[in-house]
């Protein structure tokens, strides 16, 4: 016959395995929930910081447009035509976004005349914007 201590001593590490296990189950489940708002988490918070990025590349474009408005420009021929076809714009087409024909930037150009203060801000407000947004601007302009 079995020692009745052995029994007794199996038996409760039967029971008390069963117990563990049990409770282990419960604690799994709560980690694999915990860890799922954990990534959610991350994810709100990538969001939130590439949103962040965002808001403030606008707001440095918007400071940077508005530092160009308020600048006294002056103006160079040789500057315009170098601007003109770093965007990759003709004359006609740069001339629309200032309200002009491509003939009188062309003559700008050439330095046979020269624009009035308000045409030089409007020039200069240009320079202010990416080529994006000029292109844009050209978009709308049609």
């Amino acid at each position: 016959m079995a020692n009745i201590a052995s029994i007794l001593k199996s038996e409760i590490a039967r029971v008390a395995r069963k117990e563990v296990r049990a409770e282990i189950e419960s604690l799994k489940k709560s980690s694999a929930q915990q860890r799922s708002a954990i990534a959610g988490l991350r994810r709100e918070v990538s969001a939130l910081q590439k949103e962040l990025r965002q808001a403030g590349r606008a707001q440095a474009a918007k400071a940077k447009v508005e530092a160009h408005a308020d600048k006294a420009y002056r103006f160079s021929a040789t500057r315009l035509a170098a601007h003109r076809q770093k965007l990759g714009l003709s004359a006609a087409d740069y001339g629309k976004l200032v309200g002009m024909s491509g003939a009188t930037i062309y003559l700008w150009e050439q330095g046979s005349s020269r624009p009035k203060p308000e045409q030089v801000q409007a020039l200069g407000a240009l320079k202010g914007l990416s080529r994006r947004a000029v292109l844009e601007k050209l978009g709308q302009a049609d």
